[in-house]
């Protein structure tokens, strides 16, 4: 059963529908209890990077998550869900994350090295590069995914780094993953049969660990 995060700022909607139309059980919850209990976790997120971590904070869900990880549990965020993961952002000012992964979250300069501008938020469809091994990407194939978003991970350790997508000329982290702790930039709900794929093998992961538990 994989619970996923209910604190006000995810589109719990959207990924709900897509776990259903994989067969995927899932609940929705706030409660720190329940989602202990869950096989997996799923951190939504839409909007403010300070703002989440705000709230995660006041409900005692940061703690949560960071005990659920802890477990060994797998853990997937989800836009900026998969940044929270992370050690800080700038957006707004600096801000501490949930540290599972390391790197920084900065905004998108908007400009390239050689003085092009190009349009921030970073948004439409750009097609994966795998570069790392995960579980994730089982028995598929580099396509394409539905971006939208002006802030993107910035990481000294590529091993963190499974699959990124190209932007004029940043690299963007597009999956990220070390052992259970999981990430996706993009919108895998919007993004068609690649981002169901990607899902279901998160989805799979949930199963096993309910099977070895």
């Amino acid at each position: 059963m994989i619970g996923i995060v209910d604190y006000g700022m995810g589109n719990l909607f959207s990924v709900s529908k897509a776990l259903e139309r994989l067969d995927a059980p899932y609940f929705i919850s706030q409660h720190k209890g329940n989602l202990m209990e869950a096989d997996a976790l799923l951190v939504p997120g839409v909007g403010s990077f300070r703002d989440a971590m705000d709230i995660l904070d006041r409900t005692g869900l940061t703690q949560m998550i960071r005990d659920f990880a802890a477990t060994g549990k797998p853990v997937l965020g989800i836009c900026l869900g998969m940044q929270l993961l992370f050690e800080e952002s700038t957006e707004n000012g600096l801000t501490k994350g949930l540290s599972l992964l390391p790197g920084k979250v900065e905004r998108f300069s908007g400009e390239t090295a050689v003085g092009e501008n190009y349009k921030v938020p970073h948004m439409g469809w750009n097609k994966l590069r795998f570069i790392g091994d995960s579980p994730l990407l089982a028995s598929l194939e580099e396509g394409y995914v539905y971006f939208v978003h002006s802030y993107y991970i910035k990481t000294k350790n590529p091993d963190v780094l499974v699959a990124v997508g190209d932007y004029y000329d940043v690299e963007v982290p597009a999956i990220v993953g070390r052992e259970n702790i999981f990430g996706m930039q993009f919108h895998p709900e919007k993004s068609s049969d690649m981002g169901m794929a990607l899902l279901r093998n998160f989805a799979n992961l949930a199963t096993e660990r309910k099977t070895d538990s």
